[in-house]
């Protein structure tokens, strides 16, 4: 497997290290392997951040999430919320807050214009799945498993089921959320849970070739395209063909399209100018 450790950016917090990869290109690591990469307030904090961050900045064209150690995210820190049973409301605004930022930093990946690719070399249980499920593309060892457990330990993995449900058929996400069983890579990838599932040693490379792929695009076209395709997803098909075809409009409006019909039509390489 290739060197991917360039250096660390910028952005990099202790919970979360950013690196660029490859031109355009930049992983985002979880960082708290001896916690199995729990998220933990700070973490989902520190990650909402970077994402936005990221998505901002015009030089880079494509994300790529991985995990320090053997898990991916074993989900919320249930240390860390069991601690604040001990408030005086019982946890109840901490527990609330703590939910709340999770689905935002969940949100901001599905809004960030630029393509989060799931490099998963492990476990993913609970909301470590639901991050899985919430990256546009994911790439998973062949090691690596998927689980909702929470109905185990009595707590229904309900933040989870929203992005797990919008994945893989309903039938497959109710029988994760029920029995609370573990998926295998390549039942997660047959159910439509990740895009590709490799030797754990090639996972990295994997993800990179795919983000090298979406980094040669034009940018304006590949924000244009995710974002209308999570919109249009929720639409009833009339109003999901109107919209699409607006952003199709848009999108023939952009000096993008322009360049690269006319490339088409000349038998050349594009010139992108993101704009």
């Amino acid at each position: 497997m290739q060197d991917l450790s360039p250096g660390i950016g910028l952005g990099s917090s202790a919970l979360i290290l950013s690196e660029t990869v490859s031109p355009g290109v930049i992983r985002l690591t979880l960082n708290r392997p001896e916690a199995r990469n729990a998220l933990s307030r700070a973490l989902i904090r520190d990650l909402h951040a970077e994402i936005e961050r990221l998505g901002a900045d015009a030089t880079v064209a494509a994300i790529i999430l991985a995990a320090s150690g053997k898990v991916f995210s074993s989900g919320h820190d249930l240390k860390e919320l069991t601690a604040h049973r001990s408030d005086a409301d019982g946890g109840e605004a901490f527990f609330r807050e703590t939910m709340s930022a999770c689905s935002a930093m969940m949100q901001a990946i599905v809004a960030c214009p630029k393509p989060v690719i799931g490099a998963v070399e492990g476990r993913a249980t609970a909301a470590g799945c639901q991050l899985v499920a919430t990256c546009d593309l994911a790439v998973a060892a062949e090691t690596a498993d998927f689980a909702t457990p929470g109905v185990n330990i009595g707590l229904f993995c309900s933040t989870p089921m929203v992005a797990l449900s919008r994945n893989i058929p309903r039938k497959r996400a109710m029988e994760m959320l029920l029995l609370g069983e573990a998926l295998s890579a390549a039942d997660a990838e047959r159910f439509g849970l990740v895009n590709r599932v490799v030797p754990a040693a090639q996972v990295m490379d994997e993800a990179l070739d795919m983000a090298r792929v979406i980094a040669a695009k034009s940018k304006v076209t590949v924000a244009l395209g995710k974002a209308a395709f999570y919109r249009q997803a929720e639409l009833a098909l009339d109003d999901a063909y109107m919209y699409a075809s607006e952003v199709m409009v848009r999108n023939m409006m952009t000096a993008d399209s322009e360049e690269g019909i006319c490339a088409f039509i000349e038998k050349r390489e594009p010139d992108w100018k993101d704009r």
